[in-house]
């Protein structure tokens, strides 16, 4: 009997002592530049409604003909939910624009603020909040 009482302790002790997925999460501060804003006009390629934040990726058309596949990073899917967000509202395939700030590491990220729909969504013109998390819009 008396081992069964410390297994099961070892395990409850275990469970409570093992890294959780918030461990991870990062400010805003830490990966993203308010200093440096940035508006952007692509095609969504692809949309991962995940925690700790959605992020959705364009492709944008360079100035000399390239394509550059850049990633957003929205808020937590339940704050988007709150906002009005479902998992369909971006499409693969959808135009937008997203107004945000760059990553600070130079990679093509960004944190989101705004996204404006346009006329392959079925709702042009309509501009979103991210529930980003950067405290304050430069």
């Amino acid at each position: 009997m008396k081992a069964i009482i410390v297994a099961g302790l070892v395990v409850v002790i275990g469970v409570m002592m093992a890294p959780s997925p918030t461990a991870a999460h990062h400010s805003f501060a830490a990966e993203f530049d308010a200093d440096k804003p940035i508006e952007l006009t692509g095609i969504v390629t692809k949309v991962e409604w995940v925690n700790p934040h959605v992020w959705f990726y364009i492709n944008v058309q360079n100035d000399d003909g390239t394509t550059t596949n850049w990633g957003a990073e929205m808020g937590p899917p339940h704050g988007l939910q709150r906002r009005g967000w479902r998992r369909e509202t971006l499409k693969i395939g959808d135009e937008v624009s997203v107004a945000g700030s760059l990553a600070k590491n130079g990679t093509p990220r960004l944190n989101a603020r705004t996204i404006t729909l346009t006329a392959t969504s079925g709702r042009p013109g309509e501009t979103l909040n991210t529930n980003s998390s950067q405290a304050t819009t430069p």
